[in-house]
C-alpha cells in the first residue's frame, strides 16, 4: 500500500521535535483511565498537557486526532499503519491519547510484528488492555504508567514509567526538551523510566 493511500485511511502520523521518529496521537479527551485520573490532583493526568496548548490552540490538531480515532475500525488499518511506520527506526504510540480496547491493542501488536525493523514504545494507563506478556513482540516496549506523582512504579507489569518531582531519569529537560541520543523508553533492559513533572 502506498503511503498516500494509507494516510487517507488512518490519518497522518505526528512528528515532534523531541523524539527520534514519528509518533501517533489520539484525542486525550477519549482516554478511559486517563480521563478519570485527569480529575484527581496528584496524578500525572491531572492538568493533562494534551488537553491544552497547541492541542486546543489549533483546531486542525484535534480534528486530526478524532479522524485517527474513527479509523481504528477500518478493515485496512493495520496495513495502512505498517505502510507509514515500516521505514522508521523508532516509533512512539500515543504522544496523546491511549489504547481504546483489547481489539485496538491486538492491532497494535500486529503492526509491531509486521514492522520488525522498527523499535516501538507504547506508554499506557490502560491496565485492562495489557496483552499477555508472551504476546509482546521483541521490538515493542509497553510501559505501564504510574498513577500517582512520586508514587512507586506499577508492580503489575515488567516495564513501567513514573512521574517524579525530583530525580527523573529522563534527560530531555536538560537537553532542550529532546531525546537526542537517549533511547531508554525503547530499551527493554531498562525496567522503569521516570519523567520530571511537566
Amino acid at each position: 500500500m502506498k503511503v498516500k493511500h494509507a494516510v487517507k485511511i488512518t490519518g497522518s502520523m505526528t512528528r515532534t521535535k523531541k523524539m527520534p521518529g514519528l509518533s501517533y496521537s489520539l484525542p486525550a479527551w477519549e482516554c478511559q483511565t486517563g480521563g478519570k485520573l485527569s480529575l484527581v490532583p496528584g496524578t500525572p493526568c491531572f492538568g493533562c498537557y494534551a488537553k491544552k496548548g497547541n492541542y486546543i490552540r489549533y483546531p486542525a490538531i484535534k480534528k486530526a486526532q478524532y479522524y485517527r480515532l474513527a479509523s481504528l475500525v477500518h478493515d485496512s488499518w493495520v496495513t495502512a499503519m505498517v505502510a507509514q511506520i515500516k521505514r522508521q527506526k523508532y516509533f512512539r504510540w500515543h504522544d496523546a491519547g491511549d489504547v481504546q480496547s483489547p481489539e485496538h491493542m491486538q492491532k497494535i501488536l500486529l503492526v509491531c510484528r509486521l514492522t520488525p525493523g522498527t523499535r516501538h514504545w507504547l506508554p499506557t494507563q490502560e491496565r485492562p488492555y495489557l496483552p499477555a506478556p508472551e504476546e509482546v513482540p521483541d521490538n515493542l516496549v509497553i510501559r505501564l504508567s504510574g498513577s500517582k506523582i512520586d508514587g512507586p512504579p506499577p508492580s503489575a507489569w515488567k516495564h513501567t514509567s513514573s512521574v517524579v518531582t525530583t530525580g527523573a531519569s529522563c534527560p530531555a529537560p536538560s537537553q532542550g526538551g529532546k531525546c537526542k541520543e537517549c533511547r531508554a523508553c525503547w530499551t527493554k533492559s531498562i525496567k522503569n523510566v521516570s519523567y520530571g513533572k511537566h
